[in-house]
């Protein structure tokens, strides 16, 4: 199908651009909107018609990846359009074409039997799994960046970063949609999972529930004491690993090595 392909090839593009922005050391922001909402819309796309041929939701290991994908590409795209963000997206879109690339040919799943209810649960993960995964991201450039900044050596990438603070902000504010978000997940899951602790969902259920409490730890902190720097880089990264055990890890076994829905 060509819709996917083009998907990955617009991301690249706009990812290509991006770089060669970089190299040129412009101080103005590129938003490329006119590329990436024309990919964001053909990897929606791509589900939408597997959706359909399926009769259901698709959200085996692949498809999952590949939505994930698209929620952190529409997230930068989002937050560029206010903070200049050109590194971050330039991981981002090549990774969500990777993702979309992966769905397209490594073979598409069978629906899973999920009413609204359900859906909304498995959406909410992906979106909270999304906006942690680019919270991560901005951690590892925040601690690259005040390690630069120690060391006297800000040069190439890490001059198109943002400031110090406003990178931070940015951090701390994916960490509270992230927050809100899996917060969301677990009360639908309560609500709408039957048998929430089955066998192949206990160790998902205790695991999203440790990622929780390190975030509203790390969010805590940083109301009440100001936390920051190396300790908010080591708990965002320990909240996103926790989550990534639990969806990705769990999904992984099941579907890849044990061969279940």
């Amino acid at each position: 199908m060509l819709i996917p392909l083009l998907a990955a090839l617009a991301y690249l593009a706009a990812a290509a651009l991006l770089v060669f922005r970089l190299r040129q050391d412009e101080t103005q922001p590129l938003r490329l909107f006119w590329l990436v909402l024309p990919a964001l819309a053909l990897h929606a796309t791509t589900h939408g018609i597997g959706w359909h041929r399926l009769h259901g939701p698709d959200l085996h290991f692949f498809a999952a990846l590949s939505l994930v994908g698209l929620g952190m590409a529409a997230m930068s795209t989002i937050a560029a359009g206010t903070q200049r963000l050109e590194a971050l997206r330039v991981l981002v879109y090549p990774l969500a074409a990777f993702f979309l690339l992966l769905y397209h040919f490594a073979g598409h799943g069978i629906a899973n039997s999920l009413d609204w209810r359900l859906q909304t649960h498995a959406l909410l993960a992906l979106l909270a799994y999304a906006a942690l995964a680019v919270a991560a991201l901005l951690a590892l450039m925040l601690w690259f960046q005040e390690r630069a900044l120690r060391q006297r050596q800000l040069h190439g990438w890490l001059r198109a970063l943002p400031p110090l603070t406003q990178l931070e902000s940015l951090l701390f504010r994916s960490l509270a949609a992230s927050f809100v978000l899996l917060t969301l997940a677990l009360v639908t899951g309560v609500l709408f999972v039957e048998n929430l602790l089955a066998q192949h969902l206990v160790h998902k259920t205790v695991l999203s529930l440790l990622s929780w409490v390190v975030l509203a730890t790390l969010l805590f902190g940083r109301w009440r004491y100001g936390w920051r720097g190396p300790r908010a880089v080591k708990l965002t990264l320990t909240a996103m690993a926790l989550l990534a055990l639990a969806f990705f890890g769990s999904k992984f076994v099941l579907e890849m090595i044990l061969h279940r829905a």
